[in-house]
C-alpha cells in the first residue's frame, strides 16, 4: 500500500485522500500511478457511482488540496541528458489529467486550501469543483521556467475575456470568489462546513441520478463569499492582455498607469522571459485544441523545458536554494527569438506522447 494516497470504497463512492500534508499534498509518481489505476477500476465498477477527492490536513489545521507535482524529482535529473524520468512522468501525469477530464461519473474535488499546478490537473477537470474561502488557486509555472500545463492549454483560454492569459503569464493567486466568477470552481461552501459536506456526500444515496443527487447536496451547502475581486479588474485585463506579444502586454500595462497595472508589470518582470513567450503562444494560438490535442502539445512543451536551462534554474531559485533570484537565460524578453520559441512546439528528441 502507498500511504501517500488513500484510496477507499465508501458505500457507492470512490474516496481519494492525498496524504502528504507536510509537502502540501504534492503529487509523486506513485501517487499518479495509483490514482490512475484506481480511477480506471472505479469507472468500470457499477457499484461505484461517484468519486470524491480531498487533501489531508496538516498538524496546524491547514488543509492543502495539492500544491502541484513534486518537482524536486525532476530537478535531480538535470545531469541525465536523456531525461528518462521526465519522459515517463509527464506522459503518466497527462494521461491521468485526461482520464479525469473524460471521467464518466461525477468527480468531486473538495478544495479547502492551496491548489496549484499538478493539483489543478486532478481537480479542475472534474465535474464538481468545490472551494472554500481558504482555497487558493494559481498556475505559477512561468516563475520556475515552465509553462501552465496539466490541461491549462484547454481551460485557461476558455475563461472570461483574457483572464486565462493573465493567470497563465503572471501566476496570479486567486481565491474561491474569483474562481467561481471565472468558472474554475462550480460551488463554494464555508470551510467549517466542508467536513460535514464530505460526510454527507459519502452517505448520500447515489443509486439513481448521481449527478443530480450531488448537485442537490452542494446546493444545500452553498455559501456566499461576496463579489469577486478580479471582476473589478476584468476590463483592464482585457485591454492590457489583448496583445500579439508579451512585449505589447508590458507596453499596455505601462500605458494603463494604475497601481494594479504596475504591480502586474512588475510581476511579469520576475518571470522567465522564455516561459512568458512560450506561454503566450500556447494560450493564444492553441487554445481551441480539444483536450487530447492540448495534452499532446503540453508534452512537447514540457520535454523541451526539461531539456533547457530556465526550468532547473527556476526550481533552484524557488525550491532548492530559495534565494528567489533566478538567473534566466536569456534574461530579457527582447533576446528570446521567435526561432527559440518555435523550437518548443516541435516534436521532442525522444518523440511525442503516446496514449
Amino acid at each position: 500500500m502507498n500511504d501517500e494516497i488513500i484510496l477507499e470504497r465508501k458505500g457507492r463512492v470512490g474516496s481519494v485522500t492525498l496524504n502528504r500534508p507536510k509537502a502540501l499534498n504534492a503529487l509523486t509518481q506513485p501517487m499518479v500511478l495509483d490514482l490512475d489505476a484506481r480511477l480506471k477500476e472505479w469507472a468500470e465498477d457499477p457499484s461505484i457511482n461517484a468519486v470524491v477527492v480531498r487533501g489531508a490536513a496538516r498538524d496546524d489545521g491547514r488543509v492543502p488540496f495539492c500544491a502541484g507535482g513534486d518537482i524536486r524529482l525532476l530537478y535531480g535529473e538535470q545531469d541525465d541528458p536523456e531525461r528518462h524520468f521526465a519522459t515517463v512522468f509527464y506522459a503518466q501525469e497527462y494521461r491521468l489529467n485526461t482520464l479525469v477530464f473524460r471521467y464518466p461519473k461525477p468527480y468531486v474535488a473538495l478544495i479547502d486550501g492551496v491548489v496549484m499546478g499538478g493539483g489543478v490537473g486532478i481537480s479542475i477537470h472534474g465535474s464538481h469543483r468545490v472551494m472554500t474561502e481558504r482555497a487558493l488557486f494559481a498556475m505559477p509555472e512561468t516563475g520556475i521556467g515552465l509553462f501552465p500545463d496539466v490541461g491549462a492549454t484547454y481551460f485557461l483560454p476558455r475563461l472570461k475575456g483574457k483572464a486565462g492569459l493573465y493567470l497563465g503569464l503572471t501566476g496570479a493567486r486567486i481565491g474561491a470568489a474569483d474562481s467561481l466568477y471565472l468558472g474554475l470552481a462550480t460551488h463554494v461552501v464555508a470551510s467549517d462546513a466542508l467536513q460535514a459536506l464530505d460526510e454527507t456526500l459519502l452517505a448520500t444515496d447515489l443509486g439513481g441520478d448521481a449527478h443530480a443527487a450531488i448537485d442537490r447536496v452542494l446546493a444545500e451547502s452553498a455559501a456566499d463569499l461576496g463579489p469577486a475581486p478580479l471582476a473589478a479588474h476584468q476590463a483592464a485585463i482585457d485591454r492590457c492582455f489583448d496583445a500579439n506579444s508579451v512585449e505589447e502586454i508590458v507596453s499596455n500595462l505601462e500605458a494603463e498607469g494604475s497601481d494594479w497595472a504596475e504591480e502586474t508589470r512588475a510581476t511579469l518582470a520576475q518571470k522567465s522571459p522564455t516561459s512568458l513567450k512560450v506561454t503566450h503562444r500556447q494560450l493564444t494560438e492553441h487554445g481551441e485544441r480539444d483536450f487530447e490535442e492540448a495534452m499532446a502539445l503540453e508534452y512537447r512543451l514540457a520535454m523541451h523545458c526539461n531539456l533547457g536551462v530556465d526550468f532547473f534554474e527556476g526550481i533552484r531559485a524557488q525550491i532548492v536554494d530559495k534565494d528567489r533570484n533566478p538567473a534566466w537565460r536569456p534574461a530579457r524578453l527582447e533576446d528570446v527569438t521567435a526561432a527559440a520559441v518555435d523550437a518548443y512546439f516541435e516534436e521532442p528528441p525522444k518523440g511525442d506522447m503516446t496514449w
